[in-house]
């Protein structure tokens, strides 16, 4: 039997009953290379899903553009019926094109048909929570979103959502979305080495809005520096769960998604709940966005 292990705590999404640990998981890795088509081991897959549910996880981050369709058929074959207390989170506003591109998908009926789609393969009468995603890859960009905001908020109205995220988005955009309707999540890039939304964390800690980084250990390319190597050898962890721990002590509101499809590397992710970082190792973890070695093993900042 999986022992139930801390898990960073509870957090309370705003205006609603959910309270999730803040230690979830991020199911995007569930999909086969790239994101793309089926995963080399599906009952692997099946198997990181309740292991994670088994450790205390209630907090599921997807998309039906993963795979496509095939992370969320994943998620309803190992989990459903869905334990009480899970909230599973997803995003639409992206797909993914034949040559496994990613375009903007932000036409009304895009929108429709995307929620409709989540709904269909999770096996859901209605969805916990749907960030709209704008903006590029990894930034967003500014410029108003409330065409596409005012169809989901349409859409929760209906019944069919009942709670609505941003994703890759900049302050004056959750400002406008909050003219619309209530914002309970923010999902934008930010882990140790790219650290360009801490005034935005802050404020929306302020509101008591929920901060998801996504990519919290660099994504694809995964964070490299020095000083998580030696935060790590002084911690007796990994690098990766040193900038999962730093992520947590950084704000109470930050709720993390960090995603594998290793059962190894699921434990390993989880036990960084528990680790309390030393003031010292804080202050040289802070600088390692300032770094010019602070780059994902491919070279480039992320």
């Amino acid at each position: 039997m999986t022992k139930q292990i801390d898990l960073g705590g509870i957090f309370t999404l705003p205006g609603t009953s959910m309270s999730v640990k803040r230690m979830g998981y991020g199911a995007m890795q569930l999909a086969g290379p790239g994101v793309w088509g089926p995963p080399r081991d599906v009952d692997g897959a099946i198997a990181v899903l309740r292991e994670a549910i088994a450790a205390g996880v209630n907090h599921i981050d997807t998309s039906d553009f993963y795979g496509p369709h095939l992370t969320n058929q994943i998620i309803k074959r190992a989990l459903h019926p869905y334990p009480d207390g899970l909230v599973i989170v997803t995003k639409v506003g992206a797909r993914r094109g034949e040559d496994k591109s990613w375009p903007h998908a932000l036409s009304r009926q895009e929108l429709i048909d995307a929620v409709h789609d989540n709904l269909r393969n999770l096996g859901l009468d209605a969805l916990d929570v749907v960030n709209l995603r704008v903006g590029g890859m990894l930034e967003p960009l500014e410029g108003s979103i409330k065409e596409p905001l005012t169809v989901l908020a349409e859409l929760k109205q209906q019944g069919l959502i009942r709670h609505l995220g941003l994703s890759n988005v900049t302050p004056k955009q959750l400002a406008q979305a909050q003219t619309i309707t209530e914002i309970v999540c923010v999902q934008n890039f930010y882990n140790v080495a790219h650290r360009s939304d801490d005034e935005f964390i802050d404020e929306l800690a302020k509101q008591g809005i929920a901060y998801v980084p996504f990519f919290p250990l660099g994504g694809f390319t995964p964070l490299q520096s020095s000083a998580l190597d030696a935060a790590a050898s002084a911690m007796k962890a990994t690098p990766m769960q040193v900038a999962l721990a730093w992520l947590l002590q950084r704000s109470p509101n930050i709720l993390l998604i960090p995603g594998t499809s290793s059962l190894d590397h699921l434990r390993e992710n989880l036990e960084a709940a528990a680790l309390q970082l030393h003031t010292e190792i804080i202050a040289n973890l802070e600088a390692i966005n300032k770094m010019p070695e602070a780059f994902t093993k491919n070279g480039t900042t992320k």
